[in-house]
């Protein structure tokens, strides 16, 4: 394989070096799941080391829920057996991500110190016995958090099996009790300064809610009816910074002790609600991902893909690492459907396609007890004799052939704005409508493009807009002043620019912003708006190029200030107002959607959108459900339709062309005239017109250019 880069970046270090970018340069791709040795005797954890090292595995993560084993009783310490593992996987030649054992506490924990239990909004302490019983404002466990987390990294540090640290797991918890309500008045302190200007900011005066004294303010606990939207949103913002602190005193504890500056990471969960990972971007070293895409979902691979771009998004364009996925069924749901090695494999190759450079599992070896007994595993309760493991086996082989992709990156010329804050405020009461969801938004907006086989970056408002030729905002409902003077800026010297609707609509505090929608930015799209109007069920015409069409749910009552429209109501009070516009706005234009558009009318404008802004897919014309990605100089082809597919080979072959701003101006690189797999080394050339490379349902192929 040729030209394959690698990259220096800033991590959460603080400095120029790249503990991940390091691992993976020795390592390549990343390879193994979570495992649980406690669960297990040391006959097993020798016949596991054998069999993982016949799978390919180079990383697992281990310790997660070791607290108990620890730490028996307070104050106890017993690891010898973690030496032993430590050791036994070491010899295997298998590294070692090691985790603070802090996201489950052992029940003594509980029992001791019930204040460390979580609490409901309705007032329900949580108890032990299950996982994730803490809250994170709880001095308590943190402080127990913490003396363990000390031990355990003092103990370890110098292992030469630790090749990276995993600061507890999945960290989403959430509690409304009175130590929490105390740590979020010293928050709002923080954020506000004193009483008046909280007031102020959450517009208090409205049912008389204006609080006298600061033992006032309280969690948005259960209450008789809708709660104060300033406030709940505030109270989201704590709480995602509240968790970041109990990450943050964890991974100090390790940066502090490990000479050696192994990648400190902790496991996102996607587009998770409690937790603004983008806030978090500088706490990792390398962003990783927890994936359980629904096998029943017939949208989970374009749904994936958004979640994948985020990733790599929220690592600024570095490579990221798929930390858990399942290799069949998961236990979680209520109907658990499995999935085939074939599906599996390439729900991880697709992974690898969107710049991840580790594939990992929950978990090695199936547990035989506990509420995760039918969680498929790398090795399944019937052993290693399995499609199940020999498809683990596959995928280890595969990952090893494209040990080379380690560290490359994908170029982008389409972003999409996401922002937790808009997400969170959307899924309030008292809006115009429940059934307008940003996330949900976001994903039908993307389908389009990840059908055209384009990939984005998904960005926050604010961040720099001048590599793209394309922004996508589908649900941009939160929008502040320099934000939104920055993306006018963008278009204005010739940028596109797509909005949604709802976009503009309130301030960070969740204050309507008065004026004709959408306020900051109707300059730009030469439309605004007076009101939102839910639909009936049957919804409202729209013409649009000589065609009718039905909106359904949600429409916006516009008004044309310099925009020409593309679409138009043709029914009931919105009879004659604009549903879709398009307006030139210096060099550059702004589209804007002042409707729920049905999915074809909503791909037929996407892509529209990208003709005009000169994006183009890899690959023309692509089959349905055919995905194609290209990461450093090499283009992946994965087929996530249950039949075969035929792509000529002319058109592959033209995607592994050098990007046209490569070269000098002027410059055209030479067709290229061949291409190796490099999963399994099958050759194609440019012999014919009529070639076309037969890709079967569920198969991935790895191209790369071949040189004479």
């Amino acid at each position: 394989m040729t030209g394959v880069g690698r990259h220096t970046t800033t991590p959460a270090g603080g400095d120029e070096f790249d503990a991940f970018a390091a691992l993976t340069a020795e390592l390549g791709l990343l390879y193994g799941g979570d495992y649980n040795p406690e669960q297990w005797d040391e006959a097993t954890w020798v016949e596991d080391v054998a069999l993982m090292r016949a799978a390919g595995v180079t990383l697992v993560t281990v310790g997660v829920f070791s607290w108990a084993r620890y730490e028996p009783e307070p104050g106890a310490r017993d690891m010898a057996w973690m030496d032993r593992v430590l050791d036994l996987l070491h010899e295997g030649g298998i590294a070692v991500d090691l985790a603070t054992p802090t996201a489950s506490p052992p029940p003594w924990l509980g029992h001791r110190h019930p204040e460390t239990l979580p609490q409901t909004a309705d007032g329900t302490r949580l108890l032990y016995g299950s996982r994730n019983q803490f809250s994170p404002s709880s001095a308590a466990y943190r402080s127990a958090a913490l003396a363990i987390t000390k031990d355990v990294v003092a103990r370890y540090a110098p292992h030469p099996a630790v090749r990276m640290w995993h600061v507890g797991n999945e960290l989403g918890q959430v509690s409304y009790d009175d130590e929490s309500a105390a740590a979020f008045r010293t928050w709002l302190r923080s954020r506000y300064g004193d009483l008046a200007t909280l007031n102020e900011a959450w517009g208090t005066w409205v049912w008389s809610q204006r609080y006298a004294s600061w033992d006032e303010v309280a969690p948005p606990r259960v209450a008789p009816y809708h709660r104060n939207p300033s406030l709940e949103l505030d109270f989201r913002r704590f709480t995602s910074d509240a968790l970041r602190e109990v990450y943050r005193e964890q991974a100090a504890v390790i940066r502090a002790t490990d000479t050696r500056r192994r990648p400190v990471t902790t496991n996102y969960m996607g587009f998770f609600p409690l937790v603004d990972y983008a806030s978090w971007r500088d706490d990792v070293d390398v962003v990783a991902d927890d994936s359980y895409p629904d096998a029943a979902d017939p949208r989970r691979a374009s749904t994936t893909a958004l979640t994948q771009d985020l990733m790599r998004s929220l690592g600024g364009g570095r490579p990221w690492m798929l930390m858990e996925q399942a290799t069949s069924a998961v236990t979680f749901r209520a109907h658990n459907l499995t999935k085939t090695p074939a599906r599996s494999r390439l729900e991880s190759l697709q992974a690898v396609a969107r710049g991840s450079d580790g594939i990992c599992f929950f978990q090695w070896r199936a547990a035989r007890t506990g509420p995760e007994r039918f969680h498929s595993a790398m090795l399944p309760h019937a052993g290693p004799d399995t499609d199940v493991h020999r498809g683990v086996r596959r995928l280890g082989a595969d990952l090893a052939a494209l040990a080379g992709v380690a560290g490359t990156r994908l170029r982008t010329d389409v972003a999409v704005l996401f922002d937790w804050q808009s997400w969170w405020a959307t899924g309030q009461d008292g809006l115009p409508t429940n059934r307008m969801d940003a996330l949900a938004t976001l994903r039908d907006y993307y389908e389009p493009l990840w059908r055209a086989g384009i990939a984005v970056d998904v960005v926050e408002p604010g961040a720099d807009l001048t590599p793209y030729r394309l922004v996508l905002a589908p649900s941009l409902y939160v929008l502040e002043p320099e934000p939104a003077a920055a993306l006018a800026a963008w278009v204005a010297d010739g940028g596109h620019l797509l909005l949604g609707p709802l976009t503009a609509v309130a301030d960070a505090q969740a204050h309507v912003r008065p004026g004709r929608f959408p306020v900051l930015l109707a300059d730009v799209v030469g439309v605004s708006g007076e009101e939102w109007v839910p639909l009936p069920e049957d919804g409202v015409g729209v013409a649009w190029d000589g065609q009718t069409f039905v909106a359904r749910t949600f429409a916006e009552h516009l008004r044309l200030d310099g925009a020409q429209a593309v679409a138009t109501f043709t029914d009931g009070a919105l009879a004659g107002a604009p549903a879709v516009t398009r307006n030139e706005h210096g060099a550059g234009r702004a589209w804007y959607v002042g409707a729920v558009l049905p999915p074809d009318r909503l791909a037929a404008l996407v892509e529209r959108v990208l003709r005009e802004a000169g994006v183009h897919g890899l690959v023309p014309d692509l089959p349905r459900d055919v995905e194609v990605t290209r990461r450093g100089d090499v283009l992946f082809v994965l087929n996530h339709s249950g039949e075969a597919r035929q792509l000529p080979v002319g058109n592959l072959l033209d995607a592994l062309a050098p990007p046209r701003s490569a070269g000098p101006p002027g410059s055209a690189a030479p067709p290229v005239q061949a291409a190796i797999d490099l999963l399994t080394g099958a050759l194609l050339t440019r012999t014919g017109a009529a070639d076309a490379l037969h890709l079967p349902p569920d198969d991935v192929v790895v191209l790369t250019e071949r040189h004479p």
